[in-house]
């Protein structure tokens, strides 16, 4: 569900539904992912810190990438807080989400287009 980190009740609202859904089956949840938006900029680092506060992010989905932005700021996200990219998404159909592939989005970031 989307949530603004700089909201405080709405942080401990996904705090508590990570809690319940760990109550209500073992071992869950089993996946968190966090979507961010690769035109949000540094804003994303400290999304990605305050989120993973609240609920243990195991993966990121970066959005967006089929505008002008080229998502860098998933280095510094990457960099600071070990969290893998698993999905990219680079239009609006289903076939434009994706695995991550780390050479094609290193090769995209250097791109002079």
């Amino acid at each position: 569900a989307g949530r603004l980190h700089t909201k405080a009740n709405l942080m401990e609202e996904l705090k508590k539904i990570y809690r319940v859904i760990g109550r209500a089956v073992p071992g869950a949840p089993h996946e968190v992912l966090l979507v961010l938006d690769a035109t949000t900029g540094q804003n994303a680092l400290s999304q990605a810190k305050l989120f993973g506060e609240a609920a243990n992010i195991s993966g990121i989905v970066l959005t967006k990438l089929d505008g002008t932005a080229k998502g860098g700021i998933i280095i510094a996200v990457k960099q600071a807080l070990d969290i893998p990219v698993k999905y990219v998404g680079i239009g609006e159909s289903l076939d434009d989400f994706q695995e991550f592939n780390p050479r094609e989005f290193v090769e995209a970031l250097f791109d002079p287009r």
